[in-house]
């Protein structure tokens, strides 16, 4: 048994009244935490943390607050991408132990888009037990208020920061039948707008900004429109998703010639493969025919320049 705690009774205070937390289990905890509004907590993931022989935190210092929110005394262990490689063993260790351990992302769901995979995924490779306290995320949270089609969604993270990567695997996400889901910073979405509406063209998109918090705000529109509208405006403040919608269903209906339409106009503004890239993703059309077709139309086009 785990002697990590102290003897005290584990406890938490919620609407001004101290309760007891029920005891849990050994092995890890996965405890979803508030995107924003701290009152989006459940009475389960409270006596979790406060009954915990640890919480493990990507950020101690934000925990550290929401836990003095609820009056929650339960110690905070640091775990983050720049000192995982060390921490996991010892944490590790304490589970193999019998401790019970609460891990927690800076907000929303645990493992999405922050280190504790591979902790999870060594615990359990040890028998560990791995527990889930289900709660708060930034994606669904983003993803039902966005105005998109909700049955099919695929999450992406963060795209690569640079243009030419970023438009790369724009390409490469933009035949997936279901609505795109991003996180972005405030200083480049205006950029991943842009590329996003010149590889996947028109289609229907959001913004939302700060969800859960004071300042919440969805933005709705078309790329095309949200990508000019944010040119012109200051970079946005806060945490940012950005939704794309899916493909549309007549994304294979175009023709040859639209088709070569198309590509003149991209090879116009990128380069060979870039411009292949582009069409495919808003035509439909399989990205080595495209590309194909781009080698022939541009051969000719030299051509007629040397004549």
């Amino acid at each position: 048994m785990s002697e990590d705690k102290v003897t005290a009774t584990a406890a938490y205070t919620a609407f001004g009244l101290r309760a007891e937390a029920e005891k849990i289990a050994a092995g890890l905890h996965l405890v979803a935490t508030p995107i924003g509004n701290l009152k989006d907590i459940s009475f389960r993931a409270l006596s979790t943390l406060a009954a915990a022989d640890a919480v493990v935190a990507e950020d101690t210092r934000v925990t550290k607050t929401l836990l003095a929110h609820y009056g929650i005394s339960t110690p905070l262990v640091a775990y983050h991408e720049h000192n995982a490689h060390v921490m996991r063993p010892h944490l590790i260790a304490r589970l193999e132990a019998g401790a019970a351990l609460a891990l927690v992302s800076d907000a929303g769901t645990p493992l999405v888009s922050d280190p504790g995979f591979k902790l999870v995924a060594e615990a359990l490779e040890k028998g560990i037990k791995v527990t889930s306290v289900p709660g708060p995320s930034a994606v669904l949270a983003a993803l039902v208020v966005a105005g998109l089609p909700t049955d099919r969604f695929f999450f992406e993270g963060f795209l690569p920061h640079k243009g030419g990567p970023r438009r790369a695997r724009l390409a490469e996400l933009a035949r997936i039948p279901g609505t795109l889901v991003f996180f972005e910073s405030p200083k480049r979405v205006a950029e991943t707008l842009d590329d996003a509406a010149a590889v996947l063209g028109p289609r229907d998109a959001a913004i939302a900004r700060e969800l859960t918090k004071l300042y919440e705000s969805v933005r709705r529109g078309r790329l095309d429109q949200l990508a000019a509208a944010l040119r012109e405006e200051e970079p946005p403040r806060g945490e940012i998703v950005v939704l794309i919608a899916p493909p549309g269903v007549d994304a294979e209906a175009t023709s040859e010639a639209e088709l070569d339409a198309k590509l003149e106009e991209a090879l116009a503004a990128h380069s060979l493969k870039d411009a292949a890239s582009v069409v495919s993703a808003s035509t439909g059309r399989p990205r080595r025919e495209v590309y194909a077709r781009a080698i022939k139309l541009a051969a000719e086009r030299e051509s007629e320049t040397r004549e």
